[in-house]
């Protein structure tokens, strides 16, 4: 069957349940088998690989990714890792994880320390997941926060950022729970997938096994809405536990 010019999704020979799964997923499930991909396949697949490309190499630039209401509403500004480049931050992943010195005494200058709730957000690997998913995010996953009554520390944007560097935020400012909302790795159904690690007080020394993760924020996956609230559960659960990592689950009621 020569199906170069048909959208697969739609093409009338496959049965309805296989038109149905197609069209709930971008994955690339169910495509007609033969020597090679199809025409279309190949240049969507070749059309993904460049997006995800892109999403990792270009730069994040607060000003010119958010909007400027959305920067001044949130009073946002932004910080470098000790990473001084693309390059050297992706062939660097420990420089990502630290604070440059002139981003801790920014920090320090404009952020109250020792918040219930700290929410940083950091371009990590796609960019493009920051630009498209942050605006809606945040301010939901603050308003939330607010309603619990607990005290919020300013937000703050960090250039070359990896995952570790909740350890180094947590040391300078003490917040009880940090919330880092990061670009994912992008693959080939999307480069706009974000993450939202948290922490209950990150140190020096915490490792994966001490946060927990929301990922796959984006507009085929998790929904802002629900990416949100299950955010502020999440971090209930650790300022009630007093902990975080392994030992918390997600949909665990509280006594």
């Amino acid at each position: 069957m020569n199906d170069d010019d048909q959208d697969l999704a739609a093409a009338p020979e496959w049965p309805e349940i296989v038109r149905k799964i197609r069209a709930r997923t971008p994955a690339r499930i169910l495509a007609n088998r033969g020597a090679a991909y199809s025409t279309q396949m190949g240049l969507d697949l070749r059309g993904a690989h460049a997006s995800a490309v892109d999403a990792v190499w270009t730069e994040f630039d607060l000003e010119k990714d958010f909007a400027p209401d959305f920067i001044a509403k949130w009073d946002l500004f932004q910080v470098s890792s000790q990473a001084e480049t693309k390059s050297q931050f992706l062939l660097r992943p420990d420089l990502g994880r630290t604070l440059s010195s002139a981003a801790r005494s920014l920090i320090t200058e404009r952020c109250n320390p020792a918040p219930d709730f700290q929410i940083v957000i950091g371009d990590g690997l796609s960019r493009a997941a920051v630009a498209a998913q942050v605006p809606a995010v945040f301010p939901l996953v603050l308003q939330r926060a607010r309603a619990r009554g607990w005290s919020i520390g300013q937000g703050f944007a960090v250039r070359y950022c990896r995952v570790g560097i909740m350890n180094d935020i947590g040391d300078l400012l003490s917040p009880r729970v940090l919330v880092l909302l990061i670009g994912e790795r992008p693959g080939l159904a999307t480069a706009e997938s974000l993450s939202a690690y948290l922490g209950y007080r990150p140190r020096f020394g915490h490792t994966d096994a001490d946060r927990n993760l929301i990922s796959n924020i984006h507009a085929r996956g998790v929904q802002v809405e629900e990416a949100a609230d299950r955010i502020v559960n999440l971090a209930a659960q650790m300022l009630a536990l007093k902990l975080s990592g392994t030992v918390v689950k997600e949909g665990v009621r509280l006594r």
